[in-house]
């Protein structure tokens, strides 16, 4: 009898540890009971625009049950106003200081494949749309890769011909509290893409965060000295969901402190807040600026500063100097200094002797 009680007991607690929590009711749960119900993708994971609805979990999340646990803004973006929206989990990636969810949500059959970044405490730090389906009429096939790291990468490609093949790959990964552009392949050229003008390009930049941040030549912020080392003026411009999103926004950021800024004005719904961390700048978009973008992307992203070309110092003619009479000598350190005159000396005359003879016939 002892034994079966023991047998049972062992046998009730794996089944326990293997039991799924329920994500499908309103019914409340601890944070580490809704980050399990995400697999470990211990392999990774790889899906393309025509299966990732199908490589997701079958188990539904209660709207009100992910709410608890990423933020409403979040909840809300995905699923605009179509209240039918269904979302799942599809895995998850653990580190030493971060869990990384990837979730699935379906919203009138298109599918929206989304990173969401937590702490140790499973508290939510940021999040990245890595796909969503869309009018595809140029024809491109999306891919989406994860590996250990992890590294997020994006790809689209499409043929062209029998032989050529157009294609474009970015890989984002999670740093200073946002996720950045760390590496980016393409073969496609953009010489249909309107170039931008940049207002403020040539405008001074000494003051410590001017400077150019970009993501790609199509999203990137720029940044200009404003009328005290306080101030800051700033363009900028995103292009988003391959053209079809595109924004651009010009103003005045005031420092709030040594790492935090603002672009606000009285009449003005739009908000912004800018956050200084070493060479990225993170933008948050606070207010309503649908003014200023598209309706299904927002000005929030981070951006990495660009290096400026070192100036190359031009070399100085040496000076010419001033004819005064004097002799010039250059040095090697392009001085000149005067030669002392050489002093001829007048060669003497040679003296000659004149002999007088006597005359015989005189006495």
């Amino acid at each position: 009898m002892r034994r079966f009680l023991i047998l049972f007991s062992i046998v009730f607690a794996v089944s326990c540890k293997h039991k799924h929590t329920d994500l499908s009711s309103d019914a409340p749960i601890k944070p580490n009971e809704f980050v399990a119900a995400f697999e470990v993708l211990e392999n990774g994971f790889v899906a393309s625009d025509s299966n990732i609805a199908k490589i997701a979990d079958t188990v539904n999340i209660n709207t009100k049950l992910l709410s608890r646990f990423i933020p409403d803004t979040l909840v809300n973006r995905l699923m605009g106003i179509d209240k039918k929206t269904t979302f799942h989990p599809v895995g998850r990636v653990v580190k030493l200081n971060e869990v990384y969810l990837v979730l699935l949500s379906i919203k009138n059959r298109k599918p929206t494949v989304t990173a969401i970044v937590l702490d140790k405490k499973n508290n939510f730090l940021a999040s990245k749309d890595l796909f969503k389906a869309q009018d595809n009429s140029e024809g491109y096939h999306y891919t989406i890769s994860i590996n250990r790291e992890p590294t997020f990468f994006i790809s689209r490609e499409k043929m062209v011909n029998e032989k050529d093949v157009k294609y474009t790959k970015l890989g984002w990964a999670y740093s200073s509290k946002n996720f950045i552009v760390v590496m980016k392949e393409s073969n496609e050229r953009s010489d249909k893409l309107t170039p931008i003008i940049n207002p403020i390009d040539t405008f001074a930049r000494e003051n410590i965060y001017s400077g150019n941040y970009v993501e790609d030549d199509r999203n990137y912020i720029s940044i200009r000295d404003g009328r005290t080392t306080q101030d800051y003026l700033f363009f900028l411009h995103i292009d988003k969901n391959d053209g079809n999103c595109v924004g651009e926004l010009k103003g005045e950021m005031n420092l709030k402190d040594s790492t935090h800024a603002t672009y606000s004005f009285s009449g003005d719904p739009c908000v912004i807040d800018f956050t200084f961390d070493r060479n990225i700048i993170t933008i948050k978009e606070k207010g309503s600026c649908g003014n200023r973008r598209g309706m299904n992307c927002f000005f929030d992203d981070a951006y990495t500063k660009k290096k400026e070309a070192k100036k190359k110092s031009k070399p100085t003619a040496p000076k010419t100097p001033i004819n005064t009479g004097t002799q010039m000598l250059f040095t090697p350190d392009k001085k000149t200094v005067p030669l002392k005159p050489k002093v001829i000396k007048p060669k003497k005359a040679a003296v000659t002797e004149t002999k007088t003879e006597e005359n015989p016939y005189t006495n």
